[in-house]
């Protein structure tokens, strides 16, 4: 039987495996509520309420998403602006 391999994960945030990761939980769970209020407008809101919701929703995923990727390049611009010095 082959000994088992560890797989390092890579954080871009921390840089140590098993850092729990802020920004990846805040991404998922915003994407996540996201799409489940999507799905439950088409239940609750009368026909015509439907769309601008779930656009606006749309919208609120998309602005999350970007904080999320602009919140992450600006931690690993300052790690690396901390290594150089």
């Amino acid at each position: 039987m082959a000994p088992a391999q560890t797989v390092q994960t890579h954080h871009d945030d921390e840089g140590e495996k098993g850092v729990f990761d802020r920004l990846r939980a805040v991404a998922i769970s915003s994407q996540a509520l996201g799409f489940i209020m999507i799905i439950a407008f088409e239940t609750w809101l009368p026909p015509g309420q439907v769309r601008p919701a779930q656009a606006m929703v749309l919208a609120l995923m998309l602005f999350a998403a970007l904080f999320v990727a602009l919140a992450r390049r600006y931690r690993r611009n300052r790690r690396l602006k901390g290594r150089e010095e």
